[in-house]
């Protein structure tokens, strides 16, 4: 059978051969020529090819792309493509000529043939309806003719991000619809997209993947394209309304302590196993196709390891983000009042949260991992807040050994029985009920509340790794607080100032309580400042006002995110609960509550009127990196406005 027998004639695989040249590879024929070489290279047409092997030449600039393979391969049947994997494409085309075009080596590890990912099985957990490839019609997945060139490089849900070789989820939002951004996506460069909504407009060449829910299809999908990566770790996941980014971080560290190569993911930083990157969003849970990406980051370093910060939203099954995690441990620091704008009810926010223990028991790999050298085992098991109402309930979630921690002196498996709390950490007495033993702890993490979550990531450590609690109390004066969470700001000015993130009611009865007991002892004031974001749960604004007013001898009132909202209407509703609190003096405008929108310009207001041996308590912003208006995202850092605040004063 000559080349031209196969519809590909000579002329045509010369200049197939030309096309790859000219887009930066180095082409070349693998296989033994039957007597003669081919005339491609000056021989018969009656020879054997058995590849033609594509690579990238030294300067890298090579790229595959659909639309170059499309335009080579279009007198060709994509439906007798055999077999196609990361490695090497093979396709054989029902005739001797094997062609073999292999993937240039780039630096995204990642990329996949979509055929390889997209099966029958992950087609009913994304809840595919059909596929089609341009406007041809669709195509059952049994029988879909996956193009050879569809080799999919990452994957994307803003079209702005889009880069040659991703696929890309249309999704429906509160004020954009990410369906009408598919064109735009296609033309920079995506060879898939995923959407929801019926559509009358196909691009030709372009795979579209029509599903039931495409902000639920991302999480499977996600998962399937970076191979699973969390079934070959241990995974634990923190949940809770506070304490969520502190507990990842203390566990992260405790792990590294015992030379164990962990990761994490949480709202201040994201570690990969090898180094440690702030995170730039205000999203404690990012959206699946990050998660995914992020786990598989950790696993291709060498994570043994990964703790993720699992919030209430990324937890819902309405936006599934975690949905397909595999978690082996689950922590619930404390649930109390918090995000009911998206949750809608209490009830329904507490079981959101819930399905991380949940998620315990139906681990797809029943725990057992695929590790490096082998499969492995984790420890699965919760870990609840005695301390809290809602601890049974988690505990019944998990179908697990559930484990318990309390701050309060409650019956638990660790019980702190005495504390004493200063500016630069905490020391008390925990009792460890399996050994009925006492043991004396030091940390160095600004708060009382913090030994609560000390207590909950040594119950993790201890019972995922088989170590004693005893044997953990030396690290835990190693332990390194979180940025923005009770950070102290010290320029040598006679007052205190700290910097943290505590932004609803419940964790404001956590952190004033014990700052003004400490404060007072000393005969200094308590000066709060902090706002409450726009468009986001209403009902706590009035709430954060009347506590804070309880503790504090002045508060002020101050941008936070406001978002779509009218700033000064924000600041008057918490107002109303400052003025209106009981329990103490009401308070005065302008004397002891002030209304300053501008953030930078509050703080220095309030520094104004700090006097020496007073605690000015910066509170909502913590570690974030801006503050959102209608108008746009300003970059804003409180702790180094703070800084430079304090040397304005001469500090």
């Amino acid at each position: 059978m000559t080349a031209e027998q196969t519809g590909l004639s000579r002329r045509g695989l010369e200049q197939l051969r030309q096309r790859f040249v000219e887009e930066g590879f180095e082409v070349t024929l693998e296989g033994k020529p039957r007597g003669h070489r081919p005339k491609l290279l000056g021989g018969e047409d009656e020879a054997r090819l058995t590849a033609l092997v594509c690579s990238p030449k030294p300067d890298g600039h090579a790229r595959w792309s659909l639309r170059l393979l499309a335009e080579t391969w279009k007198t060709l049947a994509y439906t007798d493509v055999k077999s196609v994997s990361h490695e090497t494409i093979r396709l054989d085309f029902n005739f001797r000529y094997g062609y073999y075009f292999r993937p240039m080596e780039t630096n995204n590890p990642f990329s996949r043939f979509i055929g390889d990912f997209i099966d029958s099985q992950l087609a009913e957990k994304a809840g595919i309806i059909e596929i089609r490839i341009g406007a041809s019609a669709p195509v059952p997945l049994s029988a879909f003719p996956w193009p050879a060139a569809s080799i999919i490089t990452g994957l994307k849900y803003d079209s702005r991000n889009i880069a040659s070789g991703d696929l890309y989820f249309a999704l429906p939002g509160l004020h954009t619809d990410g369906h009408g951004f598919i064109p735009h996506a296609v033309d920079r460069g995506a060879l898939a997209v995923v959407y929801q909504k019926e559509r009358a407009e196909f691009r030709e060449g372009i795979i579209y993947i029509r599903v039931k829910d495409s902000r639920f299809a991302m999480s499977p999908i996600a998962d399937a394209f970076y191979n699973f990566p969390s079934r070959k770790m241990g995974i634990i996941g923190v949940t809770g309304t506070e304490g969520k980014s502190t507990t990842v971080y203390l566990i992260y560290q405790l792990l590294k302590l015992l030379g164990r190569k962990a990761a994490f993911v949480s709202t201040v930083q994201h570690g990969d196993g090898l180094t440690e990157k702030w995170n730039s969003e205000h999203q404690t849970t990012p959206e699946a196709v990050t998660v995914h990406l992020l786990l598989a980051e950790m696993q291709r370093n060498g994570a043994e390891f990964a703790v993720l910060e699992s919030s209430s939203h990324g937890l819902s099954k309405k936006t599934n983000r975690l949905g397909d995690v595999d978690f082996d441990v689950g922590v619930m620091t404390c649930v109390t009042h918090e995000h009911l704008e998206f949750h809608g009810t209490w009830e329904q926010y507490r079981s959101d949260k819930a399905e991380l223990f949940r998620a315990l028991n139906a681990s797809p790999t029943a725990h057992r991992k695929q590790g490096p050298t082998g499969e492995f085992t984790v420890p699965s098991f919760g870990v609840v807040n005695a301390d809290d109402a809602s601890a049974e309930y988690f505990a019944s979630a998990a179908g697990q050994k559930v484990y318990s921690f309390s701050a309060k002196g409650a019956k638990a498996d660790i019980s702190i029985k005495k504390i004493e709390s200063e500016a630069g950490g905490n020391k008390y007495d925990a009792l460890v009920s399996s050994t009925r033993r006492t043991v004396s702890i030091k940390d160095n993490l600004s708060g009382a509340f913090n030994a609560g979550n000390v207590l909950a990531s040594v119950l993790v450590v201890s019972n995922l790794l088989s170590v004693e609690i005893e044997e953990l109390v030396p690290l835990i004066p190693l332990l390194k607080p979180v940025r923005g969470r009770m950070t102290a700001v010290n320029l040598g000015q006679p007052f205190e100032v700290l910097v943290d993130y505590a932004h609803t009611p419940s964790s404001f009865e956590t952190v004033l309580p014990p700052l003004r007991e400490r404060i007072k002892r000393s005969g200094g004031r308590l000066i709060s400042l902090f706002g409450s974001a726009g468009e986001r749960d209403t009902k706590k604004r009035s709430q954060q006002g009347e506590i804070a007013a309880r503790y504090s001898d002045l508060v002020f009132l101050t941008d936070e995110d406001p978002r779509g909202e009218e700033p000064m209407a924000i600041l008057e509703e918490i107002a109303k609960g400052c003025e209106a609190s009981s329990g103490c003096e009401s308070m005065i405008r302008n004397e002891t509550l002030f209304l300053i929108p501008d953030r930078p310009k509050a703080i220095r207001k309030a520094f104004s009127l700090a006097q020496p041996g007073d605690l000015v308590l910066l509170l909502g912003k913590g570690h974030e990196n801006s503050i959102i208006y209608a108008s746009g995202t300003i970059s804003y850092d409180e702790i180094t406005e703070a800084g430079n605040a304090l040397k304005e004063a001469g500090y």
